[in-house]
């Protein structure tokens, strides 16, 4: 069957993104992860954070699960945003997912616990992730360098894996 054949909302029903900046409200923590399948339980939700690791820092919140974040996550760090988005996108648990720069604006520590939710979050399925460090996307069966909006190189993590070339103007 083609694309074409599907109505957007049916795709749109089947996917996830998880972007740079996310996309949270001033809500609950529950509330937040709960967007990507409202009908949710608070065990699904639960579970759904332990994925993303990050169960353990809203464990720690003052109201754990029930601790409002303010407008956009203002109250959470950055690494503590992107996790509670990739919670949402397990939770909704998509066919396909996009991720979308989901590490780049990450301090290390925060990094390695992201990369680890995404990591399990990527399992058994279609995923088209946007990136511009190879280490981000280390496992993918292919790769697609795009350089200035044309596709430069193509292949696994081992045939992509090599010193850029740069090029100066004269």
């Amino acid at each position: 069957m083609s694309l074409r054949d599907y109505t957007q909302e049916s795709i749109r029903a089947h996917m996830s993104v998880v972007a740079q900046d996310t996309v949270l409200f001033n809500d609950t923590i529950e509330g937040n992860i709960a967007m990507g399948r409202p009908s949710a339980t608070h065990e699904e939700i639960v579970e759904a954070a332990k994925v993303a690791n990050a169960d353990s820092f809203i464990r720690e919140c003052p109201e754990g699960y029930d601790t409002n974040i303010g407008d956009r996550g203002v109250k959470l760090s950055g690494g503590q945003r992107q996790r509670l988005s990739i919670a949402r996108a397990v939770l909704k648990n998509p066919e396909i997912l996009i991720l979308d720069e989901a590490t780049s604006a990450l301090d290390t520590e925060s990094e390695k616990l992201v990369q680890d939710a995404l990591n399990n979050l990527l399992k058994g399925r279609t995923s088209v992730v946007i990136a511009h460090r190879l280490s981000t996307i280390h496992n993918a069966d292919k790769i697609i360098v795009v350089d200035h909006g044309r596709i430069a190189e193509e292949g696994t993590h081992a045939e992509t894996d090599r010193p850029a070339t740069a090029s100066t103007p004269n």
